[in-house]
């Protein structure tokens, strides 16, 4: 080897000797454990803050509840619902009552039994925040444990969803202790107890710097194939730790230093360095996410539809979402609530193109009497998927004459402040934007932003009860064109009425260094499987 080589190698080396340090020497992280096969170091897509799933639809949040907890019906990537908890059920003639009977040898990581009592208490909690499970509470005469491992769910009217409401991953089901699930949906829970794959490790959480999962040892899997968030779900490694890490570059240091193993979600800037990079594997585990931005529609000025309108024909989705993810393989534009290419996606849009309209929206100020109070949005610093959007959004407003007053703060405080319905005097928001999967948008039953109604409806509020007709006659609809007609009615008045406003979709990539395995292709992020040679 020549000398201009070694020195090379010598040069390199140093390098990423000290991008290592440079990261060792953050809080909470240490190199020894990138070299331990038992235990995989990753950077979530977010800070974990909020650890209950039924109190905030956070996806963050949800990919801790796949860590913890367990379903009674699961998703494979096709898309197809199948048992996970459940051994058999059955339905009678008419579809208003079924029985369900759960797997033998389920237990909670506290060793206690699952029991149809918990199932019960678990599905009124998530049924009185998620969507699709107000939907079927509302379709419900009673919820009852048979016995121990049987439970019964008598229908007070048909609800052609059943089990894509119990198995559905973007709002899950997960089963939780009785006495846990027995708490008000209103309130976050205070104890991390489930059945599933992983069990939280309550001593070393520490929010803003590390969260670690070990494995259930007593955890039984299904003998399927696991595929998306059913069949088996086999764990492979000892010990999982979430790493925070504050900025796009430090991430990437760390993942090329053998710091950590894998980065849930890419900085959107680091994509073509990754790309090119010999030790690193990009892979799409879910198909492309949807970003949307959300009015606060119980206070001025968004209460006035027609301030929010002006709002959304502000939007440029080629504008905004060239400024977050950079690379055009790593963004498309789409007009439609409906993800790209699934079954309900519709090009009626009640005016919306996803590009500006500036002049109109201005004709609507005016006409709405807009005061030229400045309207609150919402800027998450720590988030490197969702950072770009509010500075691009708020430059967008101003041109169709809005006054914008953009607060920034990390991503779980703005979490915990879009749960507030105050004024924006009293501490509240006007607007905020987030991210979904494809699997959040596919149809109007599941898609958070269109859950409930007005104050009982997901964060922003919006309030339609055309909406919520289109939404009962979608459910009880069977005939597939029928059902395409609805959703696009439904598609068009949440439009005209700027309920919320989709602002393009991306590539959600992970990087992975080449020693890990076994990601499994899912609707959601999920972390069995894995492996590290």
């Amino acid at each position: 080897m020549s000398v201009l080589a070694l020195s090379r190698r010598s040069a390199l080396g140093w390098m990423l000797t000290t991008l290592a340090a440079a990261v060792i020497g953050m809080p909470g992280i240490a190199l020894a454990a990138g070299e331990d096969s038992s235990v995989l170091r990753m950077v979530p897509q977010a800070d974990l803050k909020i650890l209950d799933p039924v109190w905030t639809t956070a996806t963050v949040t949800r990919d801790h509840g796949f860590m913890v907890y367990d379903t009674l019906f699961g998703m494979t990537d096709k898309g197809e619902i199948k048992p996970q908890m459940i051994d058999t059920y059955s339905h009678s003639a008419d579809g208003k009552e079924w029985t369900f009977t759960l797997r033998s040898g389920l237990s909670f990581h506290d060793g206690a039994p699952v029991t149809s009592a918990d199932v019960v208490a678990s599905l009124k909690r998530w049924g009185s925040r998620a969507s699709v499970g107000q939907l079927l509470l509302s379709a419900t005469k009673s919820i009852d444990a048979v016995n121990d491992k049987t439970f019964k769910i008598e229908l007070a009217k048909p609800f052609g969803f059943m089990l894509d409401a119990l198995g559905n991953p973007n709002n899950p089901l997960f089963i939780m202790p009785k006495r846990i699930a027995e708490t008000p949906g209103t309130t976050q829970i205070t104890e991390v107890i489930g059945s599933g794959p992983y069990m939280f490790k309550k001593d070393e959480y520490s929010p803003g710097s590390k969260v670690v999962y070990l494995r259930n040892p007593k955890y039984q899997p299904r003998k399927e194939p696991a595929s998306g968030t059913a069949g088996g779900k086999k764990v492979y490694l000892e010990r999982v730790e979430w790493v925070m890490l504050p900025d796009a570059q430090t991430q990437a240091n760390a993942l090329v230093s053998n710091a950590v193993d894998l980065i849930e979600r890419i900085p959107p800037e680091q994509y073509p360095a990754f790309k090119k990079d010999p030790n690193l594997v990009l892979d799409k585990q879910v198909g492309q996410g949807s970003i949307v931005m959300a009015f606060n529609h119980l206070t001025a000025p968004f209460n006035n539809p027609k301030i929010a309108r002006a709002a959304m024909l502000a939007v440029n989705q080629q504008a905004l979402m060239r400024a977050q993810f950079i690379a055009p393989e790593m963004y498309s534009v789409n007009p439609s609530i409906y993800a790209n290419g699934t079954a309900y996606w519709s090009d009626r849009s009640a005016g919306f193109t996803g590009k500006p309209q500036f002049a109109e929206a201005k004709k609507l100020l005016k006409e709405a009497g807009y005061d030229g109070k400045p309207v609150v949005l919402m800027a998450p610093t720590d988030h490197s998927t969702h950072n770009k959007y509010p500075l691009v959004m708020a430059a967008l407003l101003r041109q169709a004459g809005f006054n914008v007053d953009v607060q920034t703060m990390d991503w779980q405080t703005e979490i915990a402040r879009r749960a507030k319905k105050d004024p924006v005097e009293q501490g509240g928001w006007n607007i905020f934007t987030t991210g979904f999967f494809a699997v959040d948008m596919m149809n109007p039953i599941v898609m958070a932003p269109l859950t409930g109604t007005g104050d009982k409806g997901w964060f922003g509020w919006p309030s339609s009860d055309k909406v919520e007709a289109l939404k009962m006659s979608f459910i009880e609809e069977m005939d597939p064109a029928k059902k395409k007609q609805i959703a696009t009615a439904l598609q068009e008045e949440a439009l005209s009425k700027a309920l919320f406003v989709p602002l393009g979709e991306y590539v959600p990539y992970t990087a992975m260094r080449k020693n890990i395995s076994g990601l499994i292709k899912a609707p959601v992020n999920v972390f069995w499987g894995l492996r590290k040679n």
